[in-house]
């Protein structure tokens, strides 16, 4: 074969070719000019907010910006004043939680919503308990603890947790046990989204590694996830892109691998604007 084959002449006076962008990935979750007024108050001031597939979002902000108010809206815990929210493209309107888990969104609160005196396999189906078959036992209302053992153990398996018996109280477990259990829990019965509120607050540095690393199990399995979370080190090792709140806006959304947390933390704090970093550090 010919080292140097000779090319067909090339037109002249025509704009080559350019790549085709890779495509963004979907939208899973989206919201569009939330507004949310206490009094006097606003805590939310038209802000946006995208989560796309397969991806960790962490959303920081300092005391006040909105960012727990934003997080209580997308979860169905506020009602927002104005504004609207988009699940897969619909929009939706939750007026409780309940609504949002209906439609597979699943909230791990910092405070976890554990009962301790309760086995880890009971925890997994507080309140969506699995009843036995035939009309008398579900009038009777008859749990199925067999198959819930069964489910919380796969449960459990699928996302690595190391638990030496599903029949544990959960007062037994650590810190970083527990808040496994409230992800296993949430994982579980999720079909859209999972939100986690300070996921690693008061967990000690092994303990949080290992819950960092369920996080990542649980964005693998095909969930989306939302982490707020103080812990900018955690954010910055965990986070594929990082939402920036401030004065109840979205104040920028930046890539953690090409933006510093100098910069971060400036723009959460207002010593800079997104305008003021380069394009490369954003991710919108």
């Amino acid at each position: 074969m010919d080292a140097n084959p000779i090319l067909p002449p090339q037109p002249t006076g025509l704009t080559p070719p350019q790549a085709t962008p890779a495509p963004k990935p979907k939208v899973v979750l989206e919201a569009r000019g939330l507004v949310k007024r206490y009094g006097h108050v606003t805590a939310l001031d038209g802000t946006d907010f995208e989560l796309r597939e397969g991806e960790i979002l962490a959303v920081i902000g300092d005391n006040g910006a909105g960012k727990s108010t934003l997080i209580k809206a997308l979860s169905g815990a506020i009602i927002p004043d104005a504004g609207y929210i988009f699940l897969d493209g619909k929009p939706v309107h939750f007026r409780s939680p309940i609504d949002a888990r209906r439609a597979g969104i699943e909230t791990v609160y910092q405070d976890l919503a554990v009962a301790p005196a309760m086995t880890i396999a009971e925890n997994l189906f507080l309140g969506r308990e699995i009843l036995r078959p035939g009309w008398l036992a579900r009038l009777l209302r008859w749990i199925d603890k067999k198959k819930m053992l069964e489910e919380a153990s796969a449960d459990m398996k699928d996302l690595k947790i190391g638990i030496r018996s599903m029949n544990q109280a959960v007062e037994t477990l650590s810190g970083g046990q527990r808040q496994g259990v409230a992800v296993a829990r949430s994982a579980a019965f999720a079909r859209h989204v999972v939100i986690m509120d300070e996921p690693t607050a008061a967990l000690g540095v092994k303990e949080g590694n290992m819950v960092l690393e369920l996080i990542r199990r649980v964005r693998d399995s095909g969930l989306p996830v939302i982490i707020i979370s103080h812990n900018m080190p955690h954010v910055f090792e965990i986070a594929d892109r990082i939402h920036i709140q401030r004065l109840g806006k979205r104040a920028a959304v930046v890539n953690p691998k090409t933006i510093s947390m100098s910069d971060a933390v400036a723009v959460m704090t207002g010593a800079k604007v997104a305008e003021e970093l380069s394009p490369e550090t954003l991710a919108y």
